[in-house]
């Protein structure tokens, strides 16, 4: 069974030679194939190199395109910054009023400078690698997306006193999100992946209003163009965690604070958990031992649709030898499925 069998079977609940590895790689990647970050996230020809190898090499399941959360809002004509071997980030609110939305255009993902980069990415994963793996694109979700495009503070202020300009600029951000989606599907992505982090900061009345109905819009999008939806929400989601498989995701991805317990009940048949074990305290901080036991704690509670992963981005300086444990943890369970 390779890769693309076995995380569709799973997806599926159908039965699989051992449970997918779905950990998220993304600065450990650049440096296990020694490159800088900021070289890295522009480069898709290094994203691709750094992604294979860390699959082949740690026995990961999924090839994925995710970078850093601004590809969009830099097309956009934000200010961005690319400190050398880091993060990308904005610098500056781009649109921070009513009046600001005017700046906002729609732009073709092919023409913009870094979506098409992960366009080229997910293109050269399905030409070297799409026959086993399965590809996975990515986008913003919109609230995220809008608090790239503005910030965090002030859309948590704009959210209760200016609500039409917070519908307008979601509005944008759902249809700029579409069109990447749509556009990574037709470069040969089997998911996507919805980065939504700053959905867990606010409300379930907030989240019912200014993030789900807009990430159902994005997953109802991608359904119709035949992929799937992978919905990742990083922090803490217990407050609306039986929200979330109304947003129709095939897949929700349980960060670490969240009982995976809990939500792999919470989603059922609906969807399928992913997780979920700590990325510092358990994969950074921790030995082989502490590992073993945090992916087995996750195995015990799983359901025949459930996946292993690290609660997010599993991160830079990550001791080899740990990322290792995750995947002989599954072999382990696979070959013994008493214990």
């Amino acid at each position: 069974m390779n890769c693309y069998e076995r995380v569709m079977n799973r997806l599926a609940g159908k039965p699989v030679d051992r449970i997918p590895n779905l950990c998220i790689l993304m600065t450990f990647a650049a440096k296990y194939i020694h490159v800088p970050y900021d070289q890295f996230v522009q480069d898709y020809r290094l994203l691709v190199e750094g992604n294979i190898r860390c699959c082949e090499d740690f026995k990961i399941d999924l090839l994925s395109a995710i970078s850093d959360p601004v590809r969009e809002a830099s097309d956009l004509g934000a200010a961005i910054a690319f400190p050398v071997d880091d993060v990308p980030h904005p610098t500056v609110p781009f649109v921070s009023c009513s009046a600001d939305l005017a700046k906002l255009k729609i732009v073709k993902p092919e023409d913009g400078r870094r979506m098409s980069d992960r366009l080229a990415a997910v293109s050269l994963y399905k030409e070297k690698a799409g026959k086993d793996y399965p590809v996975m694109g990515w986008v913003e979700g919109a609230f995220a997306e809008a608090c790239d495009l503005d910030s965090v503070n002030n859309m948590m202020i704009a959210v209760v006193d200016d609500p039409e300009f917070t519908e307008e600029l979601l509005e944008f951000c759902t249809r700029q999100a579409i069109l990447f989606a749509e556009a990574q599907i037709d470069a040969g992505a089997d998911f996507i992946g919805i980065g939504d982090a700053a959905a867990s900061l606010i409300s379930p009345r907030m989240y019912r209003k200014w993030a789900m109905p807009y990430e159902k819009r994005i997953i109802e999008a991608i359904h119709r163009k035949g992929a799937k939806a992978k919905l990742h929400i990083c922090g803490n989601t217990s407050h609306f965690l039986s929200d979330l498989p109304q947003t129709g995701a095939d897949m929700i991805d349980a960060d670490w604070m969240v009982d995976f317990k809990t939500a792999v009940d919470t989603f059922g048949d609906q969807a399928s958990a992913c997780g979920n074990f700590d990325p510092v305290s358990v994969m950074l901080n921790g030995t082989p031992e502490t590992v073993r036991d945090a992916v087995n704690a996750c195995i015990q509670v799983a359901r025949p649709n459930t996946f292993i992963a690290a609660g997010c981005e599993v991160p830079k300086n990550t001791p080899v030898e740990n990322l290792k444990m995750v995947a002989q943890t599954i072999q382990e369970a696979a070959l013994n499925p008493a214990l």
